[in-house]
């Protein structure tokens, strides 16, 4: 069986030995519309929920429109051209782009001109969020869960916002898109950490796919709505990042319809659990780093068995990353289990907290083997992993020693397809 792993740019090409059966799950494809810029032109001309973009925009406002940073693949040369050619009426000094970067680190200019196009970076200002620069955030209000959510004031000073974005399931916020552009992607440090608590990404609730009761998305979408109103603009994407439907106009009313069209194509299910599930993190940009990749190994985790084999393809270009405490938090607990009971101190918080907690949390449940050519094998050991330099040598070993043979899924695309288990 010939397999290709979405793996950086390039991708992953393998082959298992035909003895070995395995199920290989993909989201249902689905085909870009002839012009992708004249279908969000349409979208923008026509939005969910109210009137055109156009209409609702002065000429004299202070337009803000939020903008994904180099860890989404969001079709910006697609997106852009519309979404400007509607603010036509806006003289450009008026118009700034304010790159929603949460607790990530800031983008570089050669990124934000791959992202963006020179000629946008050129002609627009931009801004970067800075999680850590508390004098670059303001009071917005209290969330009824106690979260006192502190917002970018550029993003504030702002007479009419947009958010941008693409919808894909999020493994522990439900969906991405929509609210996420404001919080957390320009709120600062404290917001985040609170929002995303060790015992909110404990709930059952946080979960790929689920909005309704999920804790982190609740608040999330509460605390977004404090910083005021915003127009919304975000897609979705096949497999190949192609543009296949656009949702614009009211947040509370087009993103639950991106949420419900993505979720009809991303989340796939299954039978049952795997002894062995084999994964990517759904190549450039998303697995720029390790921290990112947690995502591809949580997908797998929904269906691998307790104690069974989680294998993971991921560029990790960027390493772990150096900056924040994801490596921290890893480098000084001696194992999944000791990291878990770190962050479950009463008091204990810090950013990055969550990712670790569900690194940690998928390494007690399986066995987890990582093929990267960017990370060292002390690297990989460090997170609690194992070195993988040959994914169908491993599992062909795998196979040998089991008895039965295992059962074996494949997610290429990694968590642009969510299994499900049944109910």
């Amino acid at each position: 069986m010939k397999l290709s792993l979405a793996y950086g740019k390039t991708g992953l090409e393998f082959e298992l030995p035909d003895s070995l059966r395995a199920d290989v799950l993909r989201p249902k494809h689905a085909d870009p519309p002839a012009d992708p810029i004249e279908a969000v032109r349409a979208a923008l001309r026509d939005p969910i929920g109210c009137e055109g973009l156009s209409q609702q925009v002065r000429p004299e406002d202070r337009v803000g429109i939020v903008i994904n940073d180099i860890t989404r693949p969001t079709p910006y040369p697609v997106i852009l051209p519309a979404l400007l050619g509607e603010l036509g009426h806006v003289r450009p000094e008026q118009i700034i782009l304010l790159i929603a970067t949460g607790t990530h680190r800031p983008n570089t200019e050669a990124e934000l001109r791959g992202m963006l196009g020179d000629a946008v970076v050129d002609t627009y200002r931009i801004v970067q969020n800075c999680a850590e620069d508390a004098d670059a955030h303001e009071s917005v209000g209290t969330t009824r869960s106690g979260n006192p959510v502190r917002v970018l004031r550029a993003y504030l000073e702002c007479d009419f916002r947009i958010w941008t974005g693409f919808i894909e399931p999020h493994f522990f916020a439900g969906f991405s898109g929509g609210p996420k552009a404001c919080v957390p992607g320009l709120a600062d440090l404290g917001t985040i950490l609170r929002n995303h608590s060790t015992a909110n990404i404990d709930s059952p609730d946080a979960a790929w796919g689920k909005t309704a009761g999920n804790p982190i998305w609740e608040e999330l979408n509460e605390a977004a709505s404090l910083a005021g109103p915003a127009f919304l603009l975000n897609v979705a994407l096949n497999r190949d990042k192609q543009v296949t439907a656009v949702f614009a106009g009211r947040p509370d009313k087009a993103h639950p319809a991106g949420c419900d069209y993505v979720k009809s194509r991303a989340m796939v299910g299954v039978a049952g659990p795997y002894d062995i599930v084999i994964t990517s993190n759904s190549g450039y940009p998303l697995d720029l780093n390790l921290y990112q990749s947690v995502k591809g190994l949580s997908a797998a985790a929904r269906i691998v068995k307790p104690g069974g084999v989680i294998a993971a393809a991921a560029d990790c270009w960027d390493g772990f990353p150096e900056h924040g405490l994801y490596r921290q938090l890893l480098v000084e607990s001696d194992s999944p289990a000791a990291l878990l009971e770190t962050l479950h101190q009463p008091g204990f918080s810090a950013r990055d907290a969550w990712q670790a907690q569900i690194h940690a949390r998928i390494c007690t449940k399986a066995q987890v083997y990582f093929y990267s050519d960017a990370l060292t094998d002390e690297q990989i050991r460090i997170a609690f992993m194992r070195p993988c330099r040959d994914i169908p040598g491993l599992v062909t070993r795998l196979a040998r020693q089991a008895d039965p043979a295992p059962t074996i899924c494949v997610l290429p695309e990694g968590p642009l397809t969510i299994p499900c288990l049944p109910e």
